[in-house]
């Protein structure tokens, strides 16, 4: 079972095309998948689950799509966090939250203060995020701790730009689902993905169900994961720990 599964969730506009509907249609059905998603992990004892919600390159989407997105994205924080709550859950966010409005950003900031001693499942939602972002803050921080003295260039190495990145407190995805079709990760966590495993499915996002999530599980389950070792030397324990961090 993997601890951690990161997820792109494509294929909501696609869905609406079929229909005839507008794309807003998609985005709003889209969220019936992000709740089973939520219930999935939760009855597998799947430790995190970080969902790419908005990228930073969405920004550029037509200013109509943009807006619409906003608002569902601010009812969804209104209408879904109590609940979230009630089954400790917590919730968080990465990316450039100061690029949302003020009212979005305050309901980020009540919500994660809300269930930050949860700790059923560890929900992270990426939203205004980019994989190269990530990586560029991670190296303002260094530079900023090497001119201020606290950090010599040559103590610089990956566990020092790791402990600066996002997610630096769970460990790396164990599993990447991506709904849709397209075979990329998009500028999704550049550098936690490293070794995870890829899994993509022509299934668009409002279609998600349970037997999709399962196939991705299983697949998962036949893989061998080496880390650049060899398969003799690959020790696979028993009983993997489904246990996260708790910051």
């Amino acid at each position: 079972m993997p601890r951690h599964v990161a997820v792109i969730m494509d294929g909501n506009g696609r869905w609406a095309a079929r229909r005839r509907r507008p794309r807003m249609v998609g985005h709003r059905a889209g969220a019936r998948a992000v709740n089973l998603c939520i219930d999935f992990c939760l009855e597998r004892g799947i430790g995190a689950l970080t969902l790419f919600a908005f990228s930073s390159e969405n920004w550029g989407r037509p200013e109509e799509e943009v807006g619409a997105l906003m608002k569902l994205f601010l009812n969804a924080l209104e209408r879904e966090v109590e609940e979230l709550d009630r089954r400790r859950v917590r919730i968080r966010f990465i990316g450039e939250r100061e690029r949302f409005s003020h009212a979005i950003r305050e309901r980020m900031d009540a919500a994660e203060a809300r269930t930050r001693g949860n700790d059923r499942l560890q929900l992270t939602v990426a939203a205004s995020y980019g994989g190269r972002q990530d990586i560029a803050q991670a190296a303002r921080a260094l530079a900023e701790d090497v001119a201020a003295g606290r950090l010599r260039p040559e103590d610089i190495d990956e566990s020092a730009v790791a402990a600066r990145m996002a997610l630096a407190d769970l460990p790396a995805p164990d599993l990447f689902i991506r709904t849709g079709g397209d075979l990329r990760i998009s500028n999704f966590l550049l550098w936690q993905l490293a070794y995870t495993e890829l899994w993509f499915t022509e299934t668009l996002w409002p279609e998600l169900d349970t037997a999709v999530l399962q196939r991705a599980l299983a697949d998962y389950a036949a893989r061998e994961r080496r880390f650049g070792l060899t398969s003799d030397q690959v020790d696979v324990p028993s009983n993997p720990t489904t246990d996260i961090p708790h910051a």
